[in-house]
């Protein structure tokens, strides 16, 4: 589970509230990978920003970005082995490489943007799941 904070679940609230919660609509306009942090700037697709100050800011650690990319089985490719002393063949998955050192060096542009809206999709997933949850537990 991704830790948000209140201020950025009110804001992302508000997000999927202006795109009438149609998720495809919310794109991301750009970001950035340093050291510790994956930072995205997200952005209606029916709205466009003119610069990233107008865009908003979604910020997660490179440890939870790297679970996701594992998650999502993006680091990995359904395939098959010889077990090394049995020697029978199984099915299983094999890792291209660490998730990060994937996304960076191993990805072509095209999955480092899946990758990118796959932590979209497990945010806001999370967001609904956790918070509707919540109002059902309430007691009237």
């Amino acid at each position: 589970m991704i830790k948000l904070t209140q201020k950025l679940k009110d804001k992302l609230w508000w997000m999927i509230i202006s795109v009438d919660y149609d998720y495809s609509r919310i794109s991301v306009a750009d970001h950035e990978l340093n050291g510790e942090t994956l930072t995205l700037w997200l952005e209606d697709k029916h709205d466009f920003k003119n610069s990233l100050e107008e865009c908003l800011q979604l910020d997660i650690t490179t440890k939870q970005f790297a679970k996701i990319i594992r998650a999502e089985n993006l680091n990995s490719y359904e395939g098959t082995k010889m077990h090394p002393k049995k020697n029978f063949v199984y099915k299983t998955r094999i890792e291209i490489n660490e998730p990060l050192c994937w996304y960076q060096e191993d990805a072509s542009l095209t999955e480092q943007q899946w990758a990118r809206e796959a932590v979209v999709r497990t945010i806001l997933t999370q967001l609904v799941e956790t918070e509707t949850a919540d109002v059902e537990n309430l007691q009237y």
